[in-house]
């Protein structure tokens, strides 16, 4: 019997204009850190604030994935399991940290629980994390 495949979750946060290259650059490169694939990828999310970033809806139409974006008020309760809990971040978006709380709230929303298997990777004003089922 085969193992399931993995199945993990991409939360992304980015500066404005952010290139849908640079995204999957970074996708691909935190993928590879944990020796996955863009099989293993279920969804990309991100903030609210980031609705109209066009690097993060072209992103997701490459992959043909689902883009979900949730408000900050909802990601606070993740607040607990991040790596890091950033000032800036918060001052800016209203969570401790943009990446690594969408990822847990998307998986969260698949699965009913969620952990990181990734934390916060950066890449020139992009950072990326992944979660899975906790």
């Amino acid at each position: 019997m085969s193992e399931p495949r993995p199945a993990v979750y991409v939360g992304v946060g980015c500066r404005k204009g952010c290139p849908a290259d640079l995204l999957e650059a970074l996708l691909l490169q935190s993928l590879a850190s944990l020796g996955l694939t863009l099989h293993a990828v279920q969804g990309i999310a991100s903030i609210e604030l980031k609705v109209s970033e066009a690097g993060l809806h072209q992103l997701a139409d490459r992959l043909q994935l689902a883009l979900e974006f949730f408000p900050a008020e909802q990601l606070q309760r993740f607040a607990p399991q991040l790596s890091q809990h950033s000032a800036t971040a918060f001052a800016h978006s209203g969570c401790w940290g943009v990446a690594e709380s969408t990822a847990l709230a998307l998986a969260a929303h698949a699965h009913g629980s969620a952990r990181l298997v990734l934390t916060r990777q950066t890449l020139a004003g992009a950072t990326l994390a992944l979660a899975s089922a906790g």
